[in-house]
């Protein structure tokens, strides 16, 4: 990582690094191409692997472990965690930590309370993601949940006043299309059906939760411009009102049944592992996510569809058709051309006549502001560009969940 430099800067990466005053070509842009591997292998893995292990572990014979409880257990783990790091920022100074929290978590208690609204719809959508997953094959609900790109995209002209490009709002409709293909091809299919399974409510699930991860992700970056505070405090504070509230939403829905049956009733070690992979694959995307551009993250995303689609048909039988290609197919293909830069076709073009293209911020104009590193991972990268002149561009993506 100390190979990106400064802020993560990567614009010494065409020049070569400096190491003790010798110039060093290519070490550094060498660097950065295996960290983009590494980001990607990473972002592919944790999209695909979070999704298999909830329909592996929902599926899985015996007694069904409580939904409500892997959703505050994963809270629980992912607040420690961050606890852990800031204290290891802190040279585990203990006094200087507690100082610190209580500055950012009581004294800024405004900032505190901001995020209570996005904690709230995170954790509804988590209890959200186990309904749909225990009732939509894997990689149904993989393709499915792609609509919260169009949500993001949606929110984000309604709240933040950003425009689309043509090419965004045309892949939109080709993502909406995919998607209903792949509907059809569920509602009609004759294959047999699990009793315990039901695919409108894991259509509606899926879909509500699209809904809230879109307006989450729009609404966490509205609240947070020109906050500070870094990734860490920012996921302990959410992980302080995701504890809260679902523990309110776990007694709410299954209050009666865990106080007789036991918090960890039907926890199994595969059911451990998906609360490991809720509370720290998204830690961990998080850490190298600020080194994939947009086009990479649309590329994770599709790999991920298709590695899911693979792995549903080895692991539970998934049949895939010619109808469930097909709107497969669309919405890979949607999410790739929806991450492309804005004007990137246009700068290709005029390059050879206009020479390189070079950004500029315009004057007395703040730059774009960093989301925090929480919430839906895979919907903060396409979060439409702001409305101003733009090229392609090497600048380091803000950091994200």
């Amino acid at each position: 990582m100390a190979a990106v430099g400064v802020g993560g800067s990567t614009a010494a990466a065409g020049a070569g690094a400096v190491s003790g005053g010798t110039l060093e070509p290519g070490s550094t842009t060498a660097a950065h191409r295996r960290l983009k591997y590494i980001s990607l292998a990473v972002l592919v893995v944790q999209n695909a692997s979070l999704i298999l292990s909830i329909r592996y572990a929902r599926t899985l014979p015996g007694d069904r472990f409580f939904a409500t409880t892997a959703v505050v257990m994963a809270e629980v783990l992912k607040g420690l965690t961050c606890l852990l790091l800031l204290f290891a920022q802190k040279r585990g100074n203990v006094k200087h930590l507690v100082l610190f929290l209580h500055e950012a978590v009581l004294v800024q208690y405004v900032d505190t309370l901001k995020l209570a609204v996005p904690s709230l719809i995170y954790t509804l959508q988590n209890n959200l993601q186990y309904v749909a997953i225990s009732n939509l094959p894997a990689a149904t609900f993989q393709v499915t949940y792609q609509l919260k790109i169009l949500t993001t995209a949606l929110f984000s002209v309604l709240m933040l006043n950003r425009s689309l490009s043509r090419l965004q709002w045309a892949s939109l409709l080709l993502l909406f299309t995919g998607v209903a293909i792949v509907q059809a091809q569920q509602a009609g299919g004759s294959g047999p059906r699990p009793l315990d399974q039901n695919p409108g409510a894991g259509l509606a699930a899926v879909v509500a939760s699209c809904l809230s991860s879109g307006f989450a992700g729009v609404y966490f970056e509205k609240i947070l411009k020109g906050s500070s505070g870094s990734v860490w405090l920012r996921n302990l504070q959410l992980g302080l009102f995701g504890t809260a509230l679902g523990l309110v939403g776990l007694w709410w829905a299954e209050g009666t049944a865990v106080a007789s049956q036991g918090f960890f009733f039907g926890y199994t070690p595969a059911v451990w592992g998906v609360v490991l992979n809720q509370a720290f694959g998204g830690l961990l995307v998080a850490v190298v996510v600020k080194y994939a551009d947009n086009i990479l993250k649309g590329f994770a995303t599709s790999l991920s569809i298709v590695l899911s689609t693979v792995a549903s048909i080895r692991l539970f039988g998934f049949h895939l058709d010619p109808l469930f290609a097909l709107g497969a197919g669309l919405v890979i293909g949607a999410v790739y051309l929806y991450s492309l830069p804005r004007g990137a076709v246009k700068a290709i073009g005029s390059a050879s006549a206009s020479g390189p293209c070079i950004h500029q911020q315009p004057p007395g104009q703040p730059p774009p502001p960093q989301l925090s590193s929480r919430g839906d991972l895979a919907t903060e990268p396409f979060l439409p560009n702001s409305s101003q002149p733009s090229c392609r561009l090497d600048k380091s993506p803000a950091a994200l969940q």
